[in-house]
């Protein structure tokens, strides 16, 4: 019999709501509350009333910018969920919270289909291995089409879908849908905001093409399952519950994506979509045990799900709450309560938790410990962020940290009142810490701060929240784009570094070769010298030196990409150390950097524009005009979708461009593809 634990754990599901922008999957969140029992009103995002859009920017804009944390039940099962940003600015948001998510629903427009940020976050949770199923929302809208939608996942995303419900009508006849599963049509009571509904028989009308969806699932699940493979071949009835537990199983492996339709604005299709993610989505016990490394040792080792093992927890997010911080951690393994000393290996430092909390959205519950599974939040964490691992110091482990993205686009920013400088300097380092892809510096050359992000949005967001949050009133400068340098032609180069320090010699001589390498392949360092007497430690210095000279480039002083440098020769005397070797190296890389042709690569994003037949014409005319290359032009019926790699430094203002060149209709969405020269 499983143990009270086990069972809790076996009856957790953490899952993330991913998709693009405007896809519904806020409003989908809304009716999960809803329906169940979380919330006693339903808030809109388009009023400005929804839970998880908290923020007030958030609400002006009616998009979500940062990844609220809730929490519900549903036939007994605890659901933690993560409502994710579709903005592409915000990405940094669900991959952070991929990482720590046993399970995503994907969310898509019934009309878009897959759009550009949908391809991202899938192939993101792709990465992580999260199981996930879909939801095929806005079935009510003019020019909605289900069967498309399907295709779009299974070519686009290259998954395989399987259709568990058909919708009933379409546009503005959508009354329900069709449950393939127990073979019923479901309608949902609009007098009761959806919260009831009724199964009745399948329309006569509709019995031929329910009956050959039916057989296309059947078909799917023979193919990843013995026991219904025997069953369906012998022509068997199969029980609805040995066709879930095949479903769940090839949901977990990552083999099927079940599929589930409706429309949440209208209240229809939420309740199947909750049994769904019930039934289908892994607990932490279906997937498997949590990977790191001992840092003492550098082993690999697995920390199973239970809550009487050593502790190991990842903190995904930070947040400013009123001044102090508060941190988002994953429980994986073990128990943690209030006030208890942890460990941060990858710091090298103790912390204490002054206070748990359970959040729901921006409200919160104290709590005095939790275990594997959870999802909380902790108070008192002064210097955790982002990435970094929590453990006891006695069992150690350091968890594999997020990778995020570098910022595209720069802004130089000033306090309008002088003595306002400090405040705006404290108040841009607790943003940036918040945020691992907003940046900020002090240029050494012209004194100026310097902000950085992922986007135009990003940033107007930020700089309303210094105002808002901070009571920084500032003054900035027009957006400039973050560059990077490389070579275009191969240069051989030798330095030597020859100096007296504090009354001892420092002796280094350095031969090495550069060159460009393919756009978007990185800095390679490769080393072909045999010379005696070159040490680990001289090998290891002459490659820091490079590194760090790599760090700024010489044309307008952006990090160096794009270039192989292969180690040639060395000179060593006595007076050789690893210092000499790191100067001589960095001095080396520098001197042939400069007469290896320079230039200047700029981000080029991938830009996908939607806009109606009647305006294709001037809308490619103007992309042209900003240096954009088209590489494809598809029609979505009366709609052209034109994809293009188009320059950053020519995107500013285009909303503007766009809804002028087709009377505001015409939608487009971007982000970054690889750096090149424009």
């Amino acid at each position: 019999m499983p143990t009270p634990q086990a069972e809790k754990l076996s009856k957790t599901r953490n899952l993330g709501i991913i998709a693009h922008i405007d896809a519904g999957k806020t409003t989908v969140t809304e009716r999960i509350l809803f329906y169940s029992g979380r919330v006693h009103k339903m808030g809109e995002v388009h009023n400005g009333e929804a839970t998880m859009d908290w923020m007030a920017e958030e609400k002006e804009r009616g998009i979500t910018i940062t990844s609220a944390v809730t929490s519900c039940d549903w036939r007994g099962h605890i659901i933690n969920i993560i409502d994710t940003p579709g903005h592409v600015d915000f990405t940094i948001e669900v991959e952070r919270s991929l990482r720590v998510l046993d399970g995503a629903i994907g969310v898509f427009c019934a009309v878009g289909g897959v759009e550009p940020q949908s391809e991202t976050v899938w192939r993101q949770a792709d990465h992580y291995r999260v199981p996930k199923i879909a939801f095929i929302n806005k079935l009510d809208r003019v020019g909605a089409d289900f069967f498309r939608a399907v295709e779009m996942i299974e070519k686009r995303l290259e998954a395989a879908p399987l259709i568990l419900q058909i919708p009933w009508g379409a546009e503005d006849q959508f009354k329900g849908v069709i449950d393939l599963m127990g073979m019923e049509a479901i309608l949902w009571e609009d007098e009761t905001l959806g919260a009831e509904y009724r199964t009745v028989p399948i329309p006569e009308a509709m019995l031929e093409e329910a009956a050959r969806y039916r057989e296309l699932l059947l078909e799917k699940l023979a193919d990843n399952d013995d026991r219904v493979m025997e069953k369906y071949l012998s022509e068997e009835e199969i029980p609805v519950q040995e066709l879930r537990e095949a479903i769940r199983n090839a949901t977990i492996q990552m083999a099927l994506v079940p599929i589930f339709c409706g429309t949440a604005l209208r209240n229809k299709g939420i309740q199947p979509l909750l049994d769904g993610l019930v039934d289908y989505l892994p607990s932490p016990l279906d997937v498997p045990a949590i990977v790191g490394t001992d840092p003492v040792s550098g082993e690999t080792e697995t920390r199973p799900a239970k809550p009487k093992g050593p502790l190991s927890a990842l903190a995904f997010k930070v947040m400013m709450d009123q001044g102090r911080k508060m941190t988002y951690l994953r429980i994986y393994s073990g128990t943690l309560k209030a006030g208890e000393m942890v460990f941060n290996p990858g710091k090298n430092v103790k912390e204490k938790p002054a206070r748990l909390l359970k959040m729901h959205s921006n409200k919160r519950e104290r709590i005095d410990a939790v275990s594997a599974g959870d999802i909380v939040a902790a108070m008192g964490l002064k210097t955790t962020t982002t990435g970094d691992t929590l453990c006891t110091e006695n069992d150690p482990i350091l968890l594999e940290p997020i990778q995020f993205n570098e910022p595209v686009i720069s802004v130089a920013v000033e306090p309008r009142k002088v003595q306002d400088h400090e405040k705006l300097l404290e108040a841009l380092k607790k943003l940036s810490e918040e945020d691992p892809t907003f940046k900020t510096k002090i240029d050494e050359e012209t004194g100026q701060t310097l902000i950085s992000g992922m986007g135009e949005l990003h940033l107007e967001i930020l700089t309303g929240r210094l105002k808002r949050e901070f009571s920084v009133e500032i003054n900035q400068g027009k957006p400039q784009v973050v560059q990077r340098e490389t070579i275009t032609a191969p240069i051989i180069q030798e330095e030597i570094f020859q100096r007296e320090l504090g009354g001892q010699q420092h002796f280094a001589g350095v031969k090495i070769e550069i060159s460009p390498l393919k756009r978007g392949s990185g800095n390679k360092f490769v080393n072909q010298c045999k010379a005696q007497g070159l040490t680990e430690e001289f090998l290891e210095a002459i490659g820091q030196g490079i590194h760090e000279a790599q760090g700024g480039g010489f044309v307008m002083g952006y990090p160096v990409v794009d270039v192989r440098t292969t180690l040639l020769k060395v000179q060593i005397k006595e007076s050789s150390d690893a210092m000499a070797f790191r100067v001589a190296a960095n001095m080396t890389f520098k001197q042939a950097f400069v007469k290896a042709e320079p230039i200047l690569l700029e981000p080029i994003m991938n830009t996908e524009v939607l806009v109606p037949e009647a305006f294709t014409g001037d809308v490619i005319g103007d992309l042209n005009a900003r240096k954009g290359k088209i590489s494809q032009i598809v029609s979505k019926g009366s709609t052209q979708v034109l994809t293009a790699h188009v320059p950053l430094s020519k995107m500013f203002g285009y909303s503007t461009a766009l809804r002028s060149a087709s009377q505001g209709r015409g939608t487009f969405s971007m982000q970054f593809s690889h750096y090149d020269h424009a």
